[in-house]
């Protein structure tokens, strides 16, 4: 296989019913574009699903953080540049760089995943696939200078805010709620009202347990030290009505 270069580069539009009433790219599409970048980038390596599949395993992603100066308007084109920094046995950690066609910077990423076995759902060894192909393309010098994903601490008082349940379109080709559709649903959380006074900087998850159709889905919320910052707790119920935890999230607004 010919080797490419550690950085990938992808092109995508912002598609104007893909934007919201202020003419920007939503949160989750924008999510949407990295996760296919990521796609993109691992499958042209050799250590993507296309060829995980084949062997019972496919990528699973743990946190996501996004940091954003400005979102992309309506018919702007620009690029997903994606790259991994480091692989360990358990998981491997991935940035993005979004950029505009003049070379604009209007944010990053970053994001860690885990391989996974497809019956048991339990951590495949990455180092193992392939040899360890994937140490080949690690690339530590090309900056992503946001943060990396703090450990969110909710409170026993967080205010319960908000039930739903879980449909057909929220799942995804590993047959659970799709890791976007949680970003979409949480920040469902603040109304039109909320978005015309505010815009998204960042916004952190990290996932914790996976969760299927059928399941409904329980959002807590909670302020942090500031009108503008809030941390917020998904849970999930079965039919025995015992929730357990899927993942944690903050946003910061300004």
């Amino acid at each position: 296989m010919e080797k490419l270069s550690k950085i990938g580069r992808y092109e995508f539009l912002a598609e104007p019913f893909h934007c919201d009433f202020s003419n920007h790219l939503f949160m989750g599409h924008l999510g949407n574009h990295m996760l296919n970048a990521a796609d993109f980038h691992s499958n042209d390596r050799g250590y993507g699903m296309n060829y995980l599949n084949t062997v019972n395993k496919t990528w699973v992603l743990s946190r996501l953080a996004i940091e954003m100066e400005e979102m992309p308007k309506a018919y702007d084109k620009f690029f997903v540049e994606t790259w991994v920094d480091s692989a360990l046995k358990s998981f491997t950690s991935r940035n993005f760089k979004v950029i505009g066609e003049t070379g604009h910077v209007y944010g990053y990423g970053k994001s860690v995943w885990a391989m996974i076995d497809l019956d048991t759902r339990q951590p495949a060894d990455i180092l193992a696939v392939r040899g360890g192909l994937i140490t080949e393309y690690i690339e530590t010098e090309y900056s992503c200078p946001i943060e990396k994903s703090s450990r969110v601490k909710m409170s026993a008082d967080a205010t319960p805010v908000r039930s739903i349940d879980t449909y057909y379109n929220d799942v995804d080709i590993n047959g659970h709620i799709n890791s976007v559709k949680y970003i979409e649903h949480m920040l469902d959380l603040w109304d039109v009202a909320w978005y015309k006074q505010h815009r998204i900087k960042r916004f952190e998850i990290a996932y914790v347990a996976e969760s299927h159709q059928g399941d409904k889905l329980h959002f807590y919320r909670e302020q942090r030290g500031t009108e503008t910052d809030f941390n917020v707790r998904i849970t999930k119920s079965n039919v025995e009505r015992e929730e357990t935890e899927v993942c944690r999230c903050r946003v910061q607004f300004v």
